[in-house]
């Protein structure tokens, strides 16, 4: 018998919000964690300065992103995300991809000396995506160019607070 709690997909989604945190954490932003997705956001980054903008995220974590050569990674996308990331808000919404390792035992290492996550997460703004004609999910495809990291993430807070859009 196990004594883990947390299903793998549980793990996952944990692991994701770490991920998030710490960049955000790292870009001197502040995160509050939604209670309920109940429109698609699962975190929201604000950040300082005259118009203190905001931004929502909507996370998600896989094993299944190939490492090929390609610039874009697919991902499935249940629709009803799929169009809740395309709906006009006041706060941008992106979508934020974490790609972990198959293998449990590489996603995290500690030691005295470091911190280890292994692989990183994607962005992505679905907003002027396409309708659809599809009934269960929409398989997108996100820039590799588009890691989120800290630069990314003071980049994206920037356009924000000028009223530019992502």
């Amino acid at each position: 018998m196990s004594d883990e709690i947390l299903a793998s997909t549980d793990q996952k989604e944990e692991l994701s919000r770490i991920y998030v945190a710490a960049v955000v954490a790292s870009a001197g932003f502040t995160l509050a964690t939604q209670n309920y997705d109940r429109d698609g956001v699962d975190i929201q980054i604000r950040s300082g300065g005259h118009f203190r903008p905001s931004l929502d995220i909507q996370l998600k974590a896989t094993t299944k992103i190939e490492n090929d050569l390609s610039n874009e990674i697919k991902y499935p996308l249940l629709l009803r995300n799929y169009e809740l990331l395309r709906e006009p808000s006041l706060v941008p919404r992106i979508l934020v991809i974490f790609d972990l390792p198959l293998d449990e035992n590489l996603r995290v290492e500690i030691s005295p000396e470091e911190l280890v996550m292994r692989r990183c997460a994607y962005w992505s703004n679905l907003r002027e995506f396409p309708e659809t004609d599809n009934k269960k999910s929409v398989t997108i495809q996100v820039k590799k160019q588009n890691r989120f990291n800290v630069k990314s993430l003071k980049n994206l807070m920037k356009k924000v607070g000028n009223g530019i859009n992502l």
